[in-house]
C-alpha cells in the first residue's frame, strides 16, 4: 500500500527492495468481466429438464436471433444481462446495447421493476461508447448526424433518468451519475469569462465536479464505504478541482483496501497527484509499478515518457544528458505506448510533436486529428489544434494556421486565459502579415498574462524595428518611449540567460538589436553587446579551425577572428574609432578585411546570411574605415596606401579620392599638388555634398585675409551656392554660413549704439543658421557650439554658453571645444579651469604646437599673475609666449605678446620690496626689457603691425626712457641692500644652521631613548612571559598531583578510579548525639582559636542570641527528599543555649576531655549526657546563611524525648553501611587501640570541628583541610571501635554518619 505521505511510501505498493524480488510476488490481474461464464443454459419454458446452451465466447455477430429466443422463452433478467456483458467483454458494445434494449422492452411487459438493472447497465454502455466516440464531428459529415461524445452522453442521461424514475435509490445509479458528471465536466468547453479557483476552473465545470463528488459520496454511503470505484471517482473529481493532496489520499486508500485492483489502476492516479505536488520521482515509481502489473501499459508508458521529457527540460539542450533523456522518453516509452494503442490521445499528441520537429507534416496531421477526436480532455485537444497550426504555419498556409491557433487558444479558455503558445503563434502570423500594431497588441496582452522569454524577445524586437525604421526614414517623430520599451524588454530577456534553471542560450539577435539601440546614447554599452556577440561566435568555432601550434593568446585570437562575420568586426572597430582607440580600431578593421578575404576565397556563407551579400562592398567599406583609422593614428603613408588600393578597385570611389586630396594638402601645404587635387576633385564632382564640404573648408583655410564685405568672400559664396542650388538642408553648409557670420560680427565696429545693433543683428543671423542645422540634426555639436559662441560674444552670457559647451563635450572631443571653454573660464576669472581646458586642447592630436592655444595659455597665466601678484605665473606666461613665437616666428602679434609680457614682468619685479627680490632677478628683468624694446621697434617698423604704429612706438619709448632708468636705480638699490645685509644674513644663516644641528641632536637623543625604552619593554615582557609559563607549569603539576590523590584503587578490578563520596544514611536521635559530640568539641576549640586570632571573639559573645531549632516529625516527612538525612531543622523561638547559658559546642568539648581523661576511646553514650547535637548536613550544604546557624544545636535533657525523631530504617541497610564503613577505614570492628591513637583521633575530630566553625564564620584554612584529610580515616576507625566495645548498636550508626560527613567535607 502507498503511504499517505507523498515522500513516505513507495509508489509500487510494496516494501523497499521489492523490485529485486518482484518475480516472487504475484502480479494482480484485471477482474473486469471475470464473472461472465463460458456458457449459459437458457431454460425452455414449460420444460424444466430442457435448456438451450449458449457459448458466450463465440457469440453471433447479429444478436437478433438470440434476443428472439429470450423473448420467446421469457428469459429472466439475469440471462439478458449476462449475454449483454458477454458482448461487452468482446468489445461489441453496439450488440450489448441492442440486447439490453430488447431485454428492457421485454421486462417492461412482464414487470417494470425488472428492467431497472437493464436500463442501468444500458446507461453504463452509453458512457463506455462516449469514451470511444469522437469529440467533434469528422470533417465532411453533418454535425446533426455525427455520433460524438456529447451524443452518447445524452443517451446515457436519458437512460439514467429512466432508471431513476423506477427507483431513485437504486445503488448503482449513484455511481453512474457521478461518472456522467465527470465526463460532462471534462467535455465542458471553457468559457471566456474570468475563471475562479486556484487552477482557474470555470464555474460550470466546478459545479459539475462538485455534483460528481456528491454522487460518489452517496454511493459510498449506501455501500457503507465499500465501493472502491466510488472512491476512485471522488479522487478523480478532486484532482480535476486541483485538490491534489485530497485526491492522493483517496487513491492511496483504494490501493490499501484493494491492492490487486488494476482496472482501473489507482497507481496511475497516485502518480499524477504526486507529479502535481512536485514529487516527480515518486510519481515515476508509481507509474513504473503500474507498468509492471499491467499487460497493456499504454497510460503508464506515456506518463513515464512525459516524466523523462520533463527531466530533459531541466538540462542544457546541448548536453549529452538531454539527448539521452529525450531518446529514452521517445524510443523506449512513447513508442511502446503508441504500439499498445495507436488512438490514445495523449500518445498521439506527443508523437505528433516529435514528427513536427522532423518536418513530417502528413504524420503530424494524422496524429493531431486522432488526439483531437478521441480525447475528452480539453488540454489534449488544445495541443492537437496547436500542432495542426504549427504545421500549417511552417507550410505557409497562414489563414488555416490562424484558425487552428484560435481553436487551440479557445480550447483552454481563450482571451485572458487560453494557450500562450497559440497566442504567440497568432502574433507571429501578424508579424508575417506586416500588421505590427496587431502583433504588439497581442504580445502586450500576453505580457500581462505571463512574462515569458519568447514574448519579451519578440515584442522588444518589434519596438526596436520600429525605432530603426524611423531612423532610416529621417522622420522627426519622437521614439524615445519605444526605445525605452525595447531596451527594457530585451534587457529582461538578457537577464534570463543568467538563470541556471532556464537553460536558455544567449541570442546574438537580441544583443545586436541592443547594440543598435545603445549606439547613440550609450556607445559603451553597445560595444559591450557586440563584444558578447563576438564571444558567442568564438565559442561556435570548432577546434579544427583553431590554431594548434600557437601559444601566444593574441595571435590565437587574431587567427580565430578570421572566421567571424566581417560585419561584426567592422562594427566593433567603428565603436573603438569613436572612442579614439585607434590602434584597436585598426586591428578590428584589418581582421574584418581578412574575414572578407576568407569568405571570397572559400565561398563560405553562414546560416541565415544573405546569399546575395556583396563581399566586394564589404571590402570597400571596411578598407575605407581602415584608412580613416590609420589617418587618425598619424600613419599617413599607410592611410594613403589604403585609399589608393580602394581606387584601384573602384576608381570612381569619391570618398577615397577626397581623403587622398585632403592628405596631399595637409602633407605639403605650400605645394600646388594639394590645392590642385582638391580643385580637380571639385570640378569632377560638383554635386557631391561631401566634396563641396571639403572644398568649402579648403576655401576657408586658403584665404589669407577676409574681405571687408562678407558677400565678396569666396567661402561665403560657395556655401550660399550649395544651399540655393544643391541642398537647402545641407548641415555642413548651414554651419559654415553661421561661422562666416560669427567672423564677420567680430570684425564689425562697436563704438556707437548703432554699430552695436548692427553687430548684434549679424550675430542673430549666425544663430539662425546654427538653429536650422540643429533642427535638422539635434545632435549636431558644431551648431550648438556656434550658438554658445554667439551668446558669449554678443550677450556676454557666459553661464548659459558654458552649459552648452559642457553638454557638447559629451559627444564632441574637438580641440576647439576646449579652447572655447577656456575662453569662458577666463572671462569668469576661473584661471585653473581655463588653463586645464587649454592644456586639454593642446593634448589633442595635431595640436601639440598650436600657436593659438599656446598664446591663450600665456595670456591666462599673465592674468593669473596679475591677480595673485605671482612671479612664477608671469614666468609661465613668458614661456608660453616664447613657445608660440617659436612655432610661428613670422606672426608679429606673437612677437608683440612676448615683448608685452617682458615689460609686465619688469614692472612686477620693480614693484616688489627689496626683501622679496634679488639683484639677479632685476638684472634678468632688465635684459628682458631691452629685448622687449628691440622687438617693439621692429614691430613698429614693419609694414603691417598688429596694433597702431603710434601706440607701439609710445610703449617702446616709455620702456626705454622710464622703465630702463627705474630698473637701473632698483638694481643699484638692491645691491646696496644685499651688501648691507650680507653680514647679517650670514650670521642669521649660521644661527639657523646651529639651530638645525641642535634640533637634530635632540631628535637623535629622543630616538635613542625611545629605542632603549622599547628594548626594556621587550625584555620585561619576555621575563613576564617566562614567569607566567613557570607558574602555569607549576599549577598544572599541582592539578595533576591533586587528581592523582583523588584516585584510588578499585577493590574488584584493581584499576585506578576516582573516589566516590558516599551519602550519609538516615540515623536516629541517639546515634546522632553520640556521633556529633566528638566532632562538636573539636569544632568548638577550632572556632575559639580562630576567634582569638582574628580578634572577633567579643562580637561572637555579644551577638544576638541564636534561635533554638526543634526537630519535628512533620517537617522531616515533608521535605525528606531534599536532604541526605531524614531530619529537618526548624527554627524556633527558644534559645540556642542551655539552661546554664553555655553553648552546645562547649558541652561537647568538656565531654570530649572527660572521655580523654578516662582513657575510653568510645563516643558519648546514649544516656551519659543531658543533651545531644542533631546534625543536618543537607540543610547545612543547601541552606546558605541559615545553615551556618543551624549546623549544630544542643537539646536539653528535659526535651530529649519530645525532640527526638523516630527514623524507620531497615536493619539490613544499617548493617551494609557498617560493613562499608569498616572497609573504608581499613581496621577490624573489634580491634583495640592505645591512648596515643585516641589522642590522634580526638585531635582530628577537633580539627574537623574547628574547620566547620571556620566555614560558618567565612574563614577557610587550607592547611587544616589537608590535616583533616590525613586523620579522617583514623577518627572514623576509632569511633567504630568504641561503639563495638560498648556493645551499643547506635554507636555503629554514628560512626558511619561521621565518615560520610567527613567524605563530603
Amino acid at each position: 500500500m502507498f503511504s499517505s505521505q507523498p515522500n513516505g511510501g513507495h509508489a509500487n505498493g510494496v516494501s523497499p527492495g521489492s523490485s529485486q524480488n518482484s518475480k516472487n510476488i504475484p502480479i494482480p490481474k484485471s477482474k473486469r468481466f471475470t464473472d461472465i461464464p463460458a456458457t449459459l443454459d437458457i431454460p425452455v419454458e414449460g420444460q424444466e429438464d430442457e435448456a438451450v446452451e449458449i457459448d458466450l465466447q463465440d457469440l453471433a455477430d447479429d444478436p437478433t436471433e438470440l434476443c428472439s429466443l429470450f423473448e420467446m422463452e421469457r428469459a429472466a433478467r439475469t440471462y439478458w444481462m449476462t449475454v449483454a456483458l458477454a458482448y461487452a467483454k468482446q468489445n461489441k458494445i453496439d450488440h450489448a446495447i441492442e440486447v439490453l434494449q430488447r431485454g428492457a422492452a421485454a421486462m417492461q411487459q412482464n414487470n417494470p421493476r425488472e428492467k431497472l438493472s437493464l436500463v442501468t447497465c444500458l446507461c453504463w454502455m452509453y458512457l463506455w461508447k462516449s469514451r470511444d466516440a469522437p469529440r467533434v464531428a469528422p470533417e465532411g459529415s453533418l454535425v446533426s448526424e455525427a455520433k460524438t461524445k456529447e451524443y452518447y452522453l445524452q443517451l446515457a442521461t436519458q437512460n439514467l433518468n429512466d432508471a431513476s424514475r423506477i427507483n431513485p435509490a437504486f445503488p448503482p445509479l449513484f455511481l453512474a451519475r457521478g461518472v456522467l458528471y465527470l465526463l460532462r465536466a471534462s467535455l465542458q468547453h471553457p468559457s471566456k469569462s474570468p475563471a475562479t479557483g486556484p487552477l482557474g476552473i470555470d464555474a460550470e465545470k466546478g459545479e459539475l465536479l462538485r455534483s460528481a463528488i456528491k454522487s460518489f459520496d452517496d454511493a459510498l454511503r449506501v455501500s457503507q464505504g465499500k465501493n472502491m470505484l466510488a472512491v476512485m471517482g471522488k479522487a478523480r473529481a478532486q484532482f480535476s478541482l486541483g485538490k491534489y493532496a485530497e485526491a492522493l489520499a483517496h487513491y492511496q486508500d483504494v490501493l490499501a483496501k484493494m491492492p490487486d485492483l488494476v482496472d482501473p489502476d489507482p497507481r496511475i492516479g497516485i502518480g499524477l497527484c504526486l507529479f502535481q505536488l512536485a514529487h516527480k520521482d515518486e510519481a515515476m515509481e508509481a507509474w513504473m509499478r503500474a507498468r509492471e502489473i499491467n499487460p497493456n501499459p499504454k497510460i503508464a508508458n506515456i506518463l513515464i515518457a512525459l516524466y523523462y521529457f520533463d527531466m530533459s527540460s531541466r538540462v542544457s539542450p546541448n548536453s549529452e544528458d538531454f539527448a539521452r533523456l529525450y531518446k529514452k522518453a521517445m524510443m523506449e516509452f512513447t513508442q511502446q505506448a503508441f504500439k499498445a494503442d495507436k488512438n490514445f490521445p495523449l500518445t498521439c499528441s506527443t508523437f505528433a510533436n516529435y514528427f513536427l520537429s522532423r518536418k513530417q507534416y502528413d504524420t503530424v496531421d494524422t496524429l493531431a486529428h486522432r488526439a483531437i477526436q478521441n480525447t475528452d480532455v480539453n488540454a489534449i485537444a488544445s495541443d492537437g489544434w496547436y500542432l495542426l497550426a504549427r504545421k500549417e504555419h511552417l507550410a505557409g498556409q497562414y489563414d488555416r494556421a490562424a484558425d487552428y491557433y484560435r481553436r487551440a487558444d479557445d480550447a483552454r479558455g481563450g482571451t485572458e486565459r487560453g494557450y500562450l503558445p497559440a497566442k504567440f503563434g497568432a502574433a507571429q502570423l501578424s508579424v508575417i502579415k506586416n500588421d505590427m500594431g496587431e502583433a504588439k497588441l497581442r504580445l502586450e496582452k500576453m505580457m500581462q498574462q505571463s512574462k515569458t522569454y519568447e514574448v519579451m524577445v519578440l515584442l522588444g524586437t518589434l519596438y526596436a524595428e520600429e525605432v530603426f525604421a524611423n531612423q532610416d526614414s529621417g522622420s522627426k517623430e519622437d521614439k524615445s518611449a519605444e526605445i525605452k520599451k525595447a531596451i527594457q524588454l530585451l534587457e529582461n530577456a538578457r537577464t534570463i540567460w543568467k538563470d541556471p534553471k532556464k537553460y536558455i542560450s544567449p541570442d546574438p539577435a537580441v544583443l545586436l538589436n541592443l547594440a543598435r539601440l545603445y549606439e547613440t546614447e550609450n556607445p559603451d554599452k553597445a560595444l559591450m553587446c557586440l563584444q558578447q556577440v563576438e564571444q558567442l561566435e568564438f565559442d561556435q568555432i570548432p577546434e579544427s579551425k583553431r590554431p594548434q601550434d600557437e601559444t601566444d593568446p593574441t595571435k590565437i585570437i587574431t587567427a580565430i577572428r578570421k572566421h567571424l562575420p566581417p560585419q561584426l568586426l567592422n562594427n566593433i572597430g567603428c565603436f573603438y574609432f569613436q572612442e579614439e582607440k585607434y590602434p584597436l580600431a585598426s586591428d578590428f578593421f584589418q581582421a574584418a578585411l581578412d574575414a572578407c578575404v576568407r569568405l571570397g576565397e572559400n565561398g563560405e556563407k553562414k546560416e541565415g546570411e544573405d546569399e546575395n551579400s556583396d563581399t566586394d562592398a564589404l571590402v570597400t567599406t571596411i578598407g575605407f574605415n581602415l584608412g580613416r583609422s590609420y589617418e587618425a593614428e598619424g600613419q599617413t603613408e599607410r592611410a594613403i596606401e589604403c585609399y589608393e588600393g580602394l581606387l584601384k578597385r573602384h576608381d570612381d570611389y569619391v570618398d577615397a579620392r577626397a581623403r587622398l586630396a585632403y592628405l596631399t594638402l595637409r602633407r605639403n601645404p605650400s605645394d600646388k599638388a594639394g590645392p590642385d587635387a582638391i580643385a580637380k576633385l571639385y570640378q569632377e564632382n560638383p554635386a557631391d555634398l561631401e566634396v563641396r564640404a571639403l572644398y568649402g573648408w579648403f576655401l576657408g583655410k586658403s584665404s589669407k585675409k577676409r574681405p571687408q564685405n562678407m558677400a565678396d568672400d569666396p567661402e561665403h559664396r560657395h556655401y550660399k551656392h550649395t544651399l540655393q542650388n544643391y541642398d537647402k538642408h545641407d548641415r555642413y553648409a548651414l554651419v559654415g554660413m553661421g561661422n562666416m557670420h560669427l567672423m564677420s560680427a567680430r570684425e564689425m565696429r562697436r563704438e556707437t549704439d548703432s554699430d552695436r545693433q548692427k553687430r548684434s543683428a549679424v550675430y542673430n543671423r549666425a544663430v539662425e543658421f546654427f538653429d536650422k542645422a540643429l533642427q535638422l540634426d539635434p545632435k549636431n555639436a558644431f551648431a550648438a557650439q556656434g550658438i554658445a559662441i554667439a551668446l558669449v560674444e554678443d550677450r556676454k552670457d557666459y553661464k548659459n554658453a558654458m552649459q552648452i559647451f559642457i553638454k557638447v563635450r559629451e559627444t564632441l572631443r574637438d580641440a576647439a571645444l576646449y579652447i572655447n571653454l577656456g575662453h569662458i573660464y577666463v572671462e569668469l576669472k576661473q584661471w585653473s579651469k581655463a588653463i586645464e581646458s587649454y592644456e586639454t586642447a593642446l593634448s589633442k592630436d595635431g595640436k601639440a604646437n598650436d600657436p593659438g592655444i599656446l598664446s591663450c595659455l600665456g595670456r591666462t597665466w599673465l592674468y593669473r599673475g596679475r591677480a595673485d601678484r605671482n612671479l612664477e605665473a608671469y614666468k609661465n606666461a613668458l614661456d608660453y609666449a616664447k613657445k608660440a613665437l617659436e612655432v610661428a616666428p613670422d606672426q608679429l602679434h606673437f612677437k608683440f605678446n612676448v615683448a608685452f609680457v617682458q615689460i609686465q614682468l619688469a614692472m612686477l619685479i620693480h614693484s616688489l620690496r627689496d626683501s622679496e627680490r634679488t639683484s639677479f632677478q632685476l638684472e634678468e628683468a632688465s635684459e628682458g626689457l631691452e629685448a622687449a624694446i628691440k622687438s617693439l621697434d621692429e614691430i613698429a617698423a614693419s609694414n603691417h603691425p598688429p596694433y597702431p604704429k603710434h601706440d607701439i612706438e609710445q610703449r617702446a619709448n616709455m620702456a626705454r626712457n622710464t622703465q630702463r632708468k627705474q630698473l637701473e636705480r632698483a638694481i643699484a638699490s638692491q645691491k646696496e641692500y644685499e651688501a648691507r645685509n650680507k653680514e647679517r644674513l650670514a650670521a642669521a644663516m649660521e644661527l639657523r644652521r646651529a639651530e638645525l644641528a641642535r634640533r637634530e641632536e635632540i631628535k637623535r637623543k629622543a630616538e635613542e631613548a625611545e629605542r632603549e625604552r622599547q628594548e626594556k619593554i621587550k625584555r620585561d615582557r619576555e621575563a613576564i612571559a617566562a614567569r607566567d609559563r613557570a607558574l602555569a607549569e607549576a599549577r598544572a603539576e599541582e592539578e595533576r598531583q591533586r587528581l592523582e590523590a583523588e584516585m584510588t584503587t578499585d577493590s574488584e578490578t584493581g584499576d585506578k578510579v576516582k573516589r566516590v563520596k558516599k551519602k550519609a544514611p538516615a540515623r536516629t536521635r541517639a546515634s546522632s548525639e553520640n556521633a556529633e559530640r566528638p566532632a562538636r568539641k573539636g569544632r568548638a576549640v577550632r572556632r575559639k582559636k580562630v576567634d582569638r586570632d582574628s580578634g572577633d571573639e567579643g562580637e561572637e559573645e555579644t551577638g544576638s542570641r541564636r534561635k533554638r531549632q526543634k526537630l519535628t516529625r512533620g517537617g522531616a516527612a515533608k521535605d525528606s527528599g531534599k536532604f541526605k538525612s531524614a531530619e529537618i531543622v526548624v527554627d524556633s523561638d527558644e534559645s540556642d543555649l542551655g539552661e546554664e547559658g553555655e553553648d552546645a559546642l562547649d558541652r561537647a568539648e568538656r565531654a570530649l576531655e572527660k572521655s580523654r581523661r578516662s582513657g575510653s576511646g568510645s563516643g558519648f553514650g546514649s544516656g551519659s549526657e543531658d543533651g545531644g547535637g542533631a546534625r543536618n548536613k543537607g540543610s547545612a550544604r543547601k541552606g546558605g546563611g541559615k545553615s551556618k546557624k543551624s549546623s549544630a544545636r544542643a537539646v536539653d535533657s528535659d526535651d530529649e524525648d519530645e525532640d527526638r525523631m523516630d527514623v524507620d530504617e531497615d536493619r539490613g541497610d544499617r548493617d551494609r553501611r557498617r560493613r562499608d564503613q569498616s572497609s573504608e577505614v581499613g581496621s577490624p570492628v573489634g580491634g583495640g587501640a592505645d591512648d596515643d591513637d585516641d589522642e590522634e583521633e580526638n585531635v582530628g575530630a577537633a580539627r574537623r570541628s574547628g574547620r566547620g566553625a571556620a566555614r560558618r564564620r567565612g574563614i577557610v584554612d587550607e592547611s587544616d583541610e589537608e590535616e583533616d584529610e590525613e586523620v579522617a580515616a583514623g577518627s572514623s576507625a576509632r569511633s567504630a571501635r568504641s561503639g563495638t566495645e560498648e556493645g551499643d548498636q547506635p554507636a555503629k550508626g554514628d560512626a558511619s554518619m561521621v565518615d560520610a560527613d567527613d567524605d563530603d567535607e
